[in-house]
């Protein structure tokens, strides 16, 4: 029975770190992608401001 269990964890073991692998990734894109947005967003109300444009509405 012991050998059951030994083999059950090696089975399992590269599915769940690809997985957890896959969904790091995933944050740290997804992460970077909102930062991204909200510099971008910064820079535009920034740019705005300057040539005396009111800011966006949905900002």
């Amino acid at each position: 029975m012991d050998n059951w269990w030994l083999n059950a964890v090696w089975s399992l073991t590269p599915t769940v770190l690809i997985g957890l692998f896959f969904f790091f990734v995933l944050r740290s894109i997804l992460r970077a992608d909102r930062t991204e947005r909200r510099i971008y967003q910064q820079i535009e109300d920034e740019e705005r401001a300057k040539a005396g444009l009111p800011l966006r509405e949905d900002s």
